[in-house]
């Protein structure tokens, strides 16, 4: 196994860690949590340098890294939902943009066809994780930005991620069509 796969696969067992840390609701379980957040967040960033800097893109690869991620934001999501930080829509919205999209990733690797990111897709991701990063540091540290402020600051910053993700959405469908021929 290559060093970008053994990062995915790292950023996969940190999920639940990072999920367990966020769930004990303690100042210090929260810091642990940002923490483990970025380490992963950075091995999402690495893994994909690495493989295509050195040539070791594998279909593991291609198959594991984006369900990486889809476990690590949804985990964050969730939680953001456990603590009444968002509702359930944003939630929605990106779960379903990601169905739409693995759906159509399922069909093209049938076809033996790999979709490769877009700039919306990564740009996407990079706000989900910027929105995430920025709610759980304001969890971190209540007493200088309390909760009445942090609640709803993180809700825009998600809504904000949401609307890239609306917009990646419609690209890939768009880019894609050719592959949901309808009979």
């Amino acid at each position: 196994m290559n060093l970008p796969n053994k990062l995915t696969l790292l950023r996969v067992v940190l999920v639940p860690v990072f999920m367990a840390f966020m769930l004990i609701d303690q100042q210090w379980a929260y810091i642990a949590g940002l923490a483990v957040f970025v380490i992963a967040s950075l091995t999402d960033l690495l893994d994909g340098k690495i493989a295509r800097a050195q040539n070791l893109v594998t279909t593991f690869g291609k198959f594991a890294d984006p369900l990486a991620d889809k476990m690590l934001t949804t985990a964050a999501f969730l939680i953001f939902m456990h603590y009444g930080f968002i509702n359930p829509w944003p939630v929605f919205i990106i779960l379903v943009r990601e169905f739409v999209v693995s759906g159509i990733r399922l069909v093209a690797a049938a076809d033996g066809t790999v979709i490769a990111a877009a700039f919306w897709g990564k740009f996407k991701t990079v706000m989900q994780m910027v929105s995430i990063i920025a709610g759980v540091f304001m969890m971190c540290i209540p007493t200088l930005i309390h909760e009445s402020v942090a609640k709803p600051i993180t809700a825009i910053l998600i809504w904000i991620s949401v609307l890239f993700t609306i917009i990646s959405g419609i690209e890939y469908v768009a880019k894609n069509r050719h592959l949901l021929k309808f009979k």
